[in-house]
Parts: structure tokens; sequence; C-alpha cells
């Protein structure tokens, strides 16, 4: 893996204010771009705000369209790499909460769909059904967003095809910074140490106007499942870190830290055969 500078954004999102969100998001891709970041990531839904009433159907857009034009050109001004979230609108009329890849040279280069969408979501969102995995900067990469990181078969999915990193933005309300750290703490750094693969996480924080408040927290994991960057202080702020290649050559190039050669495949297909998985 090349190394690669990275930027996480722990930002607070007003719901269905897009204009105003997308310019407090030029504010860090600017802070970015001034640490040497080769990417920056966004919490979930950070563009439209995250909201799951009715009305997020109002500011939720085609792809692609104003927000990805608008993000476009700030990609291409800075000559960085965005990774933003928004509700997505599709032609048959469903919402979708996507992530954006948005490169300086090529624009939306494609768009992650959530894929298991968590209980109080289901009335607004439709689930996506692609694992996709993306190339940019010299690194390969895929997203999960928030609930889906709480099931560990797409970490192992987009492992086995070779991913090197997994941002993990969140938009996850409730409890104190300290206490989500705590929950994070329980699954993100398995998904890092069981694919041998860094695990960079983000969340929205503040009020959002919509009857939720966030507790903030960005988190940053190696291959080896140690926590290298971490912010609980519960206020907008940005992560800057280095994921080094050497680093996780050294775990891949192990016989006994690197768990993914030896797995069995062939039992697994078997076993989930039999229960109908």
């Amino acid at each position: 893996m090349k190394n690669i500078r990275v930027a996480a954004v722990i930002s607070q999102s007003s719901a269905g204010k897009v204009a105003d969100n997308l310019e407090g998001m030029v504010r860090w891709v600017n802070s970015a771009k001034e640490e040497g970041a080769a990417l920056v990531c966004f919490p979930e839904m950070n563009v439209t705000g995250y909201n799951i009433h009715q009305d997020i159907k109002d500011v939720a857009e085609p792809i692609p369209g104003p927000i990805t034009e608008e993000l476009s050109e700030l990609a291409k001004r800075q000559d960085i790499v965005i990774l933003a979230g928004m509700a997505e609108k599709d032609e048959k009329g469903r919402v979708f909460a996507s992530h954006l890849v948005v490169k300086p040279d090529k624009g939306v280069s494609n768009v992650y769909r959530k894929l298991h969408i968590a209980p109080p979501e289901r009335a607004v969102f439709s689930p996506g059904n692609r694992v996709l995995l993306f190339q940019a900067r010299g690194v390969k990469f895929g997203i999960q967003l928030c609930y889906d990181t709480h099931f560990p078969e797409i970490s192992t999915f987009m492992a086995l095809r070779e991913a090197q990193i997994i941002f993990m933005p969140h938009a996850s309300p409730k409890g104190t910074p300290e206490e989500k750290c705590r929950s994070w703490m329980r699954h993100l750094p398995a998904r890092a140490y069981d694919n041998s693969l860094f695990v960079v996480a983000c969340n929205q924080t503040g009020e959002n106007g919509a009857g939720l408040e966030f507790p903030g927290v960005g988190l940053v994991i190696d291959p080896s499942g140690r926590v290298t960057k971490k912010d609980v202080s519960g206020e907008e702020t940005m992560i800057v870190a280095d994921l080094d290649g050497e680093a996780m050559e050294q775990v891949r190039s192990s016989k006994m830290r690197f768990f993914l050669p030896n797995r069995r495949g062939d039992l697994l297909k078997h076993i989930f055969g039999k229960i109908g998985a």
C-alpha cells in the first residue's frame, strides 16, 4: 500500500440546510489541503443533514445533481479527494443514505449506498445492494455507513477484494463522546484487526435542528487494531493521520498475524448454504 495522509472531519450539519452545510465544508476541505491530506472524509449525510422524517425527501437529490456539481468543483479547485454524504433520490423516488467519492480529475466516480438500514430509518430510506471498492491516490478503499459497521462480513468481503482502508462515516446520535467512543471500541478495532487494514471513522456532532444531537468522535485504527488517533472532545474538529503502507505490510507479511489467507471460504459457503443465508 502507498503511504497516504488522510483527514477525517467531525462536523455539525443542519438538517435540510444544504447551502449552509456545503459552505461549512469549504473551510474543512481547505484545512485538509493545508495539512497535506490527499483525501478528506466527512460524516454520513453531512451535506443534506441526517433526518429520519419524511421531509428528508424534500432535500434529497439525484446523482449527478447540484450537490455533486458543487463538490466536484471544490475537489478540483483544491486538488483533493472528498468523501461526502447526502440523501440521494433515484428516478423511482426512493431515498438512499449515500456517500460520494469525489475526485479532482473525474468528479463523482461512484456512489456507495448504505446497505443496512437501521430500524428507525426504514420508513424513509431504501437499502443499497452493492459492496463497492474505490481507488484514489494510490490506495484501494471501501466505505461503510454507521449501521453497516455492525456486520463484520462486509469488512471481510472488502478485505478479500484487497481493500487497504475502510472509511466509516457515521451519523450516530445519543450519549456523550466518551460513551460513543466506548461503543465504537467494541467493534471497530475488530474490523481493522481481523482484516489487517486501516479503519477511519468520524461522526457528526452537535444539534442538527431536527431533534437529534450528535456526540462527535473520530478514530483512526491501524491494521493491528490499535487506535492511533482519537478525538472525543465533542467539538467540530478534524483528525489528520498518516496511514503507513509499511505498517500494513508488516502485518500482512506475517504468517501468524494475517488471518485472511487461512480463511476456510469453502467451509463457510457450505455452512451459510445450509442455513439459507
